[in-house]
């Protein structure tokens, strides 16, 4: 699958273990925060459509992980308005289901993130 038809397939479902407020993603439990976790709510993401466009948008960037399962990469990175950067993982590699989670700002590739999100501006 080439990268047009990764961002036109990939589909963010979100995972109850990253969420303390569950939004509008439907999860089922709605939410279950696990400790060694990091939340969503950190990056101030709590709609689906957001999450969705975010993960679209790393992939139109070409900031997919070498590894696939299947047609698609394992992991896909983002960054907010706000400079958090994400990793989604792929969740369903049948359907190209994600969720995903803020890295640590201290997280060394947190920074090459950041430096490729804006060395490769659509």
């Amino acid at each position: 699958m080439n990268i047009a038809s990764l961002k036109e397939s990939a589909v963010y479902c979100g995972n109850p273990a990253h969420k303390k407020n569950p939004g509008d993603f439907g999860l089922t439990p709605p939410s279950a925060p696990h400790p060694a976790k990091s939340l969503c709510d950190v990056a101030k993401i709590f709609r689906k459509e957001v999450a969705g466009k975010l993960l679209r948008e790393g992939i139109g960037r070409g900031l997919i992980s070498r590894q696939f399962r299947g047609d698609w990469p394992q992991k896909v990175w983002a960054v907010t308005e706000n400079g958090d950067v994400l990793e989604a993982q792929l969740e369903n590699r049948m359907t190209g289901a994600y969720h995903g989670y803020p890295l640590p700002p201290t997280d060394p590739f947190a920074e090459l993130v950041l430096r490729e999100w804006e060395a490769r501006q659509p």
